[in-house]
């Protein structure tokens, strides 16, 4: 918990945050239902609506709250309860991908709720892979369509608005959801000759639509990367020396549909083990219940977050988050120090320099370091 100097202080920079932010309310504002949290807890209560953009800052001035969220679902009643009476609409499509979901070895180091630059470059990556690889060319998303936002901590969000996605239910929400994580899909629909004998491994090439384009991609790439990365698809060492030593070869084939340039024992077994493993690096980064669920309260973009004291930024599309860095770009509190009392931290970089590691420190830190830390809980004000 926070001690109640470094509440007081954090709360300071919270008002002063909200009360320059006047122009942070989503659109179809009097549609949607917003919850609040405090330190402890992220949505502590819920079932709050407000008319208009500015009775929402004026709320924020007031309360303080460390945490904002809001439906992507429009209500006829958005404060009502129980959740019937609210007379739902429609709802954006929301995928929510987070570090911690991604089983990174970094964690192994650092612990849970650390973010370090891997954690953040990875969820990265997949945030970029489910737009490019998914969003665009599978579903035919525009761009235009798309809202995309950093968390506030450690992942991303991606909104996708229109008509299309509007009024699909929860049913159709989680076939995009279980496609996106390659659920249920049959081997044998990209290797119809699998299991026959004597017959020849035919199977997707690259150029392929879908999932079966993604797993000879995904297969070919592997190999290029060498045995370590095969080896993360789930082959053993001795199969993965193997294609890397013909790797021209099975490249070849691959790419004109012919699966089956080397002798590998138990195709289906192989070949079932590396479309799984391709899958799970997708399933793993998004929180499907989010996806699926239409009535989920999820960060305010605009808003700060109470762990970190970074903003949950909107990003102006996929150039924009390639080049995006949350630790230099999502920093709501700028100028002053703060001397603050460091019980333990790894050595991270914000605002452009490098800070730690700290271990029983007094440090005098810059406002936004000093209060990541703060919300952290590896420090208090001195």
């Amino acid at each position: 918990m926070l001690d109640n100097k470094s509440m007081e202080w954090v709360r300071s920079l919270i008002k002063g945050y909200y009360q320059k932010a006047t122009d942070i309310a989503p659109t179809n504002v009097e549609k949607r239902e917003f919850g609040f949290g405090d330190f402890e807890k992220k949505i502590a209560y819920r079932h709050t609506a407000f008319k208009t953009g500015k009775e929402l800052s004026e709320y924020l001035v007031k309360n303080l709250p460390p945490f904002v969220s809001y439906s992507s679902a429009y209500y006829q009643k958005p404060d009502g309860r129980p959740m019937e009476s609210k007379r739902l609409m429609g709802a954006e499509l929301v995928f929510d991908l987070d570090a911690d979901d991604l089983k990174l070895e970094c964690k192994l180091e650092h612990g849970g709720k650390w973010v370090c630059r891997n954690c953040l470059d990875s969820v990265k990556e997949e945030t970029i892979r489910l737009i490019e690889d998914f969003l665009l060319p599978d579903f035919g998303f525009s761009e235009s369509q798309l809202g995309i936002n950093f968390s506030g901590n450690r992942g991303y969000h991606v909104h996708v608005y229109g008509d299309g996605v509007f009024n699909l239910d929860g049913d159709a929400r989680k076939g995009i959801s279980d496609y996106i994580a390659g659920n249920n899909i049959e081997l044998t629909s990209f290797f119809p000759s699998l299991g026959m004998k004597g017959k020849r491994l035919e199977g997707p090439k690259p150029t392929d639509y879908g999932w079966g384009g993604k797993l000879a991609n995904g297969i070919i790439k592997a190999i290029n990367e060498g045995t370590s990365s095969l080896q993360e698809l789930g082959i053993e060492k001795t199969e993965a020396n193997l294609l890397i030593r013909k790797r021209a070869e099975v490249i070849l084939g691959i790419t004109t549909g012919n699966w089956d340039k080397v002798n590998i024992p138990k195709k289906a077994e192989f070949w079932g083990n590396v479309l799984k493993g391709i899958s799970i690096g997708q399933s793993e980064s998004i929180d499907k219940n989010v996806t699926n669920d239409l009535y989920h309260l999820i960060r305010m973009p605009g808003t700060l977050h109470g762990d970190t004291g970074l903003i949950a930024k909107t990003i102006p599309g996929i150039t924009a988050l390639k080049g995006f860095d949350p630790m230099k770009d999502a920093i709501a509190f700028k100028g002053g120090s703060l001397r603050v009392r460091i019980t333990k931290a790894p050595k991270f970089s914000m605002a452009g320099k490098e800070y730690g590691p700290y271990e029983n420190a007094t440090e005098e830190l810059p406002t936004c370091v000093a209060a990541y830390l703060v919300l952290k809980r590896l420090a208090s004000v001195v």
